[in-house]
C-alpha cells in the first residue's frame, strides 16, 4: 500500500486511517523553524460520515486508501437498504438508507450513477451536479404573473420538493443541484 506524505493532504484527497477511508475537507500547514511542519485536517469518514479535525507533525505517513469508482445502475430501495448493479458485470451492491439520505430524492430507477467502493465495499455514491427531473405537480401560474422573480413549490418525479420560477409547468424538465437542492434552468427537450 502507498504512504502519502501529510503535505499530499489536500481538500479532496482521500486516504486511509486506522482501516478506514476519509477525504479531507479543509486543510491547513504551519512551517515551525528547522524545517518542521504541522498539518490541520478536517477530514470526512467515507464510511459514516463522521467529521474530525486531526493533527499530523513532520514526517507522519498515512496510507493511501484503495478505493475504486464504478459506474453502476440504481435498481431499487427496499425499507433499509438502496441496491446497486455495476453496468459492466452485473454485480450487486448495497447500500443502507441512512448514508443515502442526503441523495434519495435524485435518484430514478435506472439512473446510472458513480459508486465508490473501498475493499470491495459500496460506501458512497456520487452523484452528478446537477441532475435533470421532471416536474410532475406544480401550481399553475397566474396569467401575466411569469416573471422569474416569482417563485412557487414544484413536485419533481423523485418526490423532490424545490422551489422554481412561475413560468415553470407540470410536465417540464428541470435541472437541479445536487449539491443544495436548487432549481438551476429548465431543460430543452
Amino acid at each position: 500500500m502507498a504512504s502519502l506524505s501529510i503535505t499530499d493532504l489536500k481538500k479532496g484527497t482521500i486516504f486511509q486511517l486506522d482501516g478506514e477511508p476519509y477525504r479531507v475537507t479543509e486543510y491547513s500547514q504551519k512551517v515551525m523553524g528547522r524545517g518542521g511542519s504541522t498539518v490541520n485536517v478536517k477530514i470526512k469518514s467515507l464510511v459514516d460520515g463522521k467529521v474530525l479535525a486531526k493533527t499530523f507533525h513532520g514526517n507522519d505517513q498515512v496510507d493511501d486508501a484503495d478505493i475504486v469508482n464504478r459506474s453502476v445502475q440504481y435498481l431499487y430501495e427496499s425499507a433499509s437498504q438502496y441496491y446497486f448493479m455495476d453496468i459492466e458485470n452485473y454485480e450487486q451492491f448495497s447500500i443502507s438508507a441512512s448514508d443515502m439520505e442526503d441523495k434519495k430524492g435524485y435518484l430514478k430507477e435506472g439512473d446510472t450513477v458513480t459508486a465508490q467502493l473501498f475493499n470491495g465495499r459500496l460506501i458512497s455514491i456520487e452523484l452528478p451536479k446537477n441532475l435533470p427531473l421532471k416536474v410532475t405537480y406544480t401550481e399553475d401560474a397566474v396569467k401575466g404573473d411569469t416573471t422569474s422573480a416569482i417563485i412557487k413549490d414544484a413536485t419533481l418525479e423523485t418526490g423532490l420538493s424545490v422551489k422554481v420560477p412561475a413560468f415553470i409547468s407540470k410536465g417540464d424538465i428541470i435541472s437541479v443541484d445536487t449539491t443544495n437542492g436548487t432549481y438551476k434552468q429548465r431543460v430543452k427537450d
